[in-house]
Formats: structure tokens, C-alpha cells, sequence
């Protein structure tokens, strides 16, 4: 019984069987979802959101860890807490979520310096961590090129 509950929920209800870039897929799905859901971007839901999915990735994690090994390629629920990390606060314009979804997967993937030394966390810690590492790394770096943008748009108008 936990196993199917946890296998539910890490691989967010069945995404995470896509044949191929299941976590791409994840994170497609999460900007869908915070696009098309406003109140999604409300920080009152949205943190709260994320730290319940962190928990359920950490219990579920753990479960499938001990069932098919390290870091299970359909484990995609880090995933999605991840991108909603890269996505907190930002306007939902179509530039900022492509450039939240493009960021999130490149620290994912790249795993840069603290990114990689996290996902060796433990018992459905390193799953989720890493990812939500590479959120809110994600998170900066769109935060920056849009205050570089805005700048530049002040400098050079056109």
C-alpha cells in the first residue's frame, strides 16, 4: 500500500512513466500548471504548495530509492517542486516562464557545484534538494536577466 501511494505521488501521478525527458516533462507540466492556475502564483499557496510536495518527495523518495535504487529516473516529483521554486514571484509572462522553465532544467541537469554535492543527501533528501537547489538558482538567474533587460530597455530605449 505505501509503495503504490508513494510511487503515485513521486512519480506525480503516472508523469514521470513518459518514455522519454521525464523530468522535462514534469516541468513543462508545473509552468502549465502555474500559468493556467492564478492562484498558483500566489506566494500564500505557492510556498505552503511547495513545502508539502517537498515532504511527500522526501517520504515517497525514500520508498522508491529502496525499491529501484538511487535517484529513479521516474522519481518526478522533485521536479516539479523544483520548477515551481524557479517560478515563485515571477510575473507570469510568457518571456519569464520560458526563461524560468530553460534555467530550471539547465541547473538540474548541469547540477553546478552545490547542485551536485546536495543530490548526495540521503533517504529522499538528495532527490529533493538538488532540485530545489536548481529552483532557486533558476530563480536568480531569470530575476537577473530581467533586471538586466529593464536596465537596458532604460539605457537604449527604442
Amino acid at each position: 500500500m505505501a509503495l503504490n501511494i508513494a510511487r503515485l505521488l513521486a512519480t506525480c501521478f503516472g508523469l514521470g512513466y513518459a518514455p522519454v525527458a521525464p523530468g522535462t516533462v514534469v516541468s513543462a507540466a508545473a509552468v502549465l500548471f502555474y500559468y493556467l492556475i492564478p492562484s498558483l502564483q500566489d506566494l500564500r499557496l505557492m510556498i505552503p504548495l511547495v513545502c508539502v510536495i517537498t515532504a511527500a518527495g522526501i517520504w515517497s523518495g525514500r520508498i522508491m530509492e529502496k525499491r529501484y535504487g538511487q535517484d529513479p529516473s521516474i522519481v518526478t516529483i522533485d521536479e516539479l517542486a523544483g520548477q515551481w521554486v524557479a517560478l515563485l514571484a515571477l510575473p507570469p509572462t510568457l518571456p519569464s516562464l520560458m526563461l524560468a522553465f530553460a534555467a530550471f532544467r539547465f541547473f538540474d541537469i548541469v547540477k553546478p557545484g552545490p547542485v551536485d554535492r546536495v543530490q548526495r543527501l540521503h533517504g529522499g533528501w538528495g532527490i529533493m534538494a538538488d532540485d530545489l537547489l536548481a529552483g532557486f538558482f533558476a530563480n536568480l538567474s531569470v530575476r537577473a536577466v530581467m533586471g538586466l533587460a529593464a536596465l537596458a530597455q532604460t539605457l537604449f530605449p527604442l
